[in-house]
């Protein structure tokens, strides 16, 4: 069973600094291409960087190039989501998926985050 459980979510000022994880289970983390993936209120999912199999090729959305640094630990089946420099247009459900393309159907169940003075 696929599992992709995301923690690290929390309130945080503009111009703030947050990291997210994502725990993976249920299938061969180490060769599957994974993503960060997000939705804003009323808004369709938006895709924020995808990690390929090791961490040397990344992409990143150009909203948050320069900003966000995705990386993995293949040892640990894990995802991880390094943000700074936050602004209110960052605010968003956060989740990890399996893939680099939509339609995002294997993805975890969120975490909040929420930029806010």
């Amino acid at each position: 069973q696929v599992q992709l459980v995301e923690s690290g979510g929390d309130l945080v000022q503009p111009g703030g600094s947050l990291k997210l994880s994502c725990v993976a289970s249920g299938f061969p983390f180490r060769g599957s291409y994974m993503s960060w993936v997000r939705q804003a209120p009323e808004k369709e999912i938006e895709w924020v960087a995808s990690v390929y199999t090791d961490n040397w090729a990344t992409r990143y959305a150009d909203s948050v190039l320069g900003r966000f640094t995705a990386s993995r630990d293949n040892a640990k089946n894990t995802l991880t989501l390094q943000m700074r420099d936050l602004s209110a247009w960052d605010t968003a459900v956060y989740y990890c998926a399996r893939g680099i393309e939509p339609p995002w159907n294997t993805r975890g169940q969120g975490t909040q985050v929420t930029v806010s003075s």
